[in-house]
């Protein structure tokens, strides 16, 4: 029999499969991407600890594993550290690199922030010509200026001390550092800077009480860039430096290549290694708020 047009628009309409196929899915689309992100910043995050793995078992392995591809020592040999730092004068080394170091990153932050200040925070002819020059010197390589800049240091008696290591960074050499504080100063309000100025400060009390305080990301920043960059320099001291007594640690590593009858010690170099290494990673991670929010502010304009 038939069925009447009435009976069919009673009947209910078979629901539709609305099922997604899972890649289609933006919530497990979303997971995958956040597993996969994961798998690789765990990768390449392996890639960089690796190397700091295979120091510390290279430093605690006895002399005659020191080839073999074992990661874990078959005996511990914690009395590689104080053979190392006690088979040359690591005491020595150590106040030589905390002068060069301290002298330099002071030179650095107090020098760079008050160029940075005025290419940022005052207006004078020419400004940003000379802004540019100093960010072209920064494509510059270190290497082209080396033989002039020893000639000068030679004539002003300067070779064979820490004036070389030093100086310098109180003229604010560095353009990194003065782009970086720069693009930090140009994110406070110049408000501050009016007010202060109707009350009459000058410009030196407004960078040392109102910039300065508020710039402590950009600064903190800029410290570790440039304690960074001085203990762990190996060109400038080999340059200037001719005494032992004057050596710093990472010259004081090389007395190592020649440890054990000509034949380098492998282990005590890489136990002293760690030892040197130390002070970096202990200010980074004293530092690591401040450092992240200066370098992701310093984009940021008004």
């Amino acid at each position: 029999m038939g069925v009447s047009i009435g009976e069919q628009r009673s009947r209910p309409i078979a629901a539709r499969s609305t099922a997604i196929p899972w890649y289609r899915n933006r919530r497990w689309r979303a997971r995958l991407g956040q597993v996969l992100a994961l798998v690789v910043l765990v990768f390449v995050a392996f890639l960089f600890v690796a190397p700091f793995f295979w120091m510390l078992s290279t430093s605690l392995k006895p002399a005659q594993e020191i080839f073999e591809y074992n990661w874990i020592p078959s005996t511990l040999v914690w009395s590689n550290y104080r053979d190392a730092l006690t088979s040359a004068p690591f005491g020595t080394y150590f106040k030589n690199s905390l002068i060069v170091t301290v002298g330099s990153t002071l030179g650095a932050v107090f020098s760079s922030s008050l160029v940075a200040y005025s290419f940022a925070r005052l207006r004078w002819p020419g400004r940003d010509f000379w802004f540019l020059l100093v960010l072209g010197t920064m494509m510059l390589p270190g290497i082209v200026t080396l033989i002039p800049q020893y000639i000068l240091f030679a004539e002003l008696g300067w070779v064979n001390t820490f004036r070389p290591l030093v100086v310098p960074s109180w003229l604010a050499s560095d353009a990194f550092y003065v782009f970086l504080l720069r693009q930090f100063f140009r994110t406070i309000p110049m408000e501050l800077s009016e007010a202060a100025k109707i009350d009459g400060a000058s410009e030196l009390r407004i960078w040392w009480q109102i910039v300065t305080p508020l710039s402590r990301p950009a600064l903190v920043a800029v410290t570790i860039f440039a304690f960074n960059g001085a203990w762990g320099d190996y060109l400038k001291p080999l340059i200037y430096l001719s005494s032992e007594s004057k050596y710093t640690l990472q010259l004081g590593l090389t007395t190592f290549q020649q440890a054990a009858g000509g034949l380098p010690r492998w282990d005590w170099m890489m136990a002293a290694s760690l030892v040197v290494m130390l002070p970096v990673v202990i200010v980074f991670f004293l530092g690591q708020k401040y450092f992240i929010e200066g370098i992701t502010m310093t984009g940021i304009k008004r």
